[in-house]
């Protein structure tokens, strides 16, 4: 993914622990490093509304598949599947931070490489 994307401060800080942490995969690794060094840092405040951050629902269309799929992305602490929310660092989570309405991303998951188009963001707050 080349476009730049925005974070909150907060989340970009969260962002680079997971990576020194060794959470994510070489190929990971890779593709973050470099979305966050070409990333906006702002305040919480100033994130555009249509960006994908944390306490945010969030519609995506699957351009393989032509299915849309709705995640609600919480701090990794307030992730419960029972709530049916998924914390922000999950896979999908850290595909689509920091982007917005009508971005197309490709990122590699388990079962390859998947091109995603963010639909809809809500937030919850």
């Amino acid at each position: 993914m080349s476009q730049n994307i925005i974070l909150t401060t907060g989340i970009y800080d969260l962002i680079k622990d997971h990576i020194r942490r060794k959470k994510v995969t070489p190929t990971e690794e890779e593709a973050l490093k470099l979305q966050l060094k070409n990333a906006t840092q702002v305040t919480r405040k100033n994130l555009p509304e249509d960006i994908v951050t944390i306490d945010a629902r969030i519609t995506v269309k699957n351009l393989n598949s032509d299915q849309e799929e709705i995640y609600t992305f919480v701090a990794p602490d307030k992730a419960k599947k029972r709530n049916n929310t998924e914390s922000i660092l999950t896979k999908m989570g850290l595909a689509l931070v920091g982007c917005k309405v009508g971005d197309v991303i490709n990122w590699d998951f388990e079962e390859g490489e998947k091109q995603l188009e963010i639909i809809k963001v809500e937030r919850l707050d």
